[in-house]
């Protein structure tokens, strides 16, 4: 599923393709992503210069002259490309948005979760759709705000949107193993130190999977991620990566908190 390092690195391919190009043709080849009428969208859209992209949280948002902004939310499966040639579209396009310059992007979806819509601007999306600060922006201030006297545990409470936009599953396992705390501790229970580890590892974890363009098999073997049943690549061809990267013997812990899947070590995030 694309979280915000997935949508970041979809933003700059991008933002190197589209900014300062006129759309010329918005074509919908199946209107199961749009969240709104395609002659609407197609209307607002043709003609109009993109000025710029930005991203909030799992939100990418083309910024067009007249001031609104094209909304794309990648759901469970999507991505984009580009192409020039009917024969090169890549599969499962759903929308292609074509420019001035002859190239197409395209917006694919196998599973078709994902949304394109139009919004006044990001602020107003921000807050039709409730969504907390971005989580790369976020400061350590505002994060012991809201968490404050929440009696919710920390796992979900991260979880929520309107906490903090774009941490998803893996990300906030991710966090919470480098911060050493344990996914079922209740918010209030943080002491200042616990959030300020919290917030750090926030930072870690989101600019390292940036960096790595969000391929998970490059990051850190001090990662969690690879104690994931389907990874390997820090110990190819060992069952090492099962283990605790910090402590070699202490096998990582599968369980479910608020009904999802959640890694932990039970030395470095003991159970509250």
């Amino acid at each position: 599923m694309p979280e915000l390092p997935e949508v970041e690195t979809y933003r700059r391919f991008l933002d190197e393709l589209v900014v300062g190009e006129t759309i010329t043709a918005f074509e919908v080849l199946d209107a199961h992503v749009l969240a709104m009428e395609a002659a609407t969208l197609q209307t607002a859209l043709v003609g109009q210069t993109i000025t710029r992209t930005s991203r909030l949280g799992k939100n990418c948002f083309l910024h067009l002259a007249d001031g609104r902004v094209l909304v794309l939310h990648f759901g469970m499966t999507g991505d984009v490309g580009a192409y020039r040639d009917v024969a090169d579209m890549p599969r499962f396009t759903r929308v292609a948005l074509h420019l001035g310059s002859g190239l197409r992007v395209a917006f694919i979806d196998p599973r078709k979760f994902g949304r394109i819509r139009l919004a006044d601007g990001v602020a107003q999306y921000q807050q039709a759709k409730k969504l907390g600060p971005d989580a790369l922006d976020i400061t350590v201030d505002q994060l012991q705000t809201a968490l404050g006297k929440r009696k919710t545990l920390i796992k979900p409470l991260l979880l929520d949107q309107r906490l903090a936009a774009g941490l998803g599953n893996w990300i906030v396992d991710e966090v919470l193993f480098q911060a050493k705390i344990h996914p079922e501790r209740v918010a209030s229970s943080l002491m200042p130190a616990e959030v300020g580890r919290i917030h750090s590892a926030m930072g870690l974890v989101l600019r390292t999977a940036i960096q790595h363009e969000a391929n998970y098999r490059h990051f850190p073997a001090s990662f969690l991620i690879h104690a994931r049943e389907w990874d390997d690549s820090a110990t190819p061809g060992t069952d090492k990566h099962h283990y605790c990267p910090r402590h070699p013997r202490t096998k990582i812990v599968k369980t479910y908190v608020g009904g999802r899947a959640t890694y932990t070590c039970p030395k470095c995030q003991p159970a509250p």
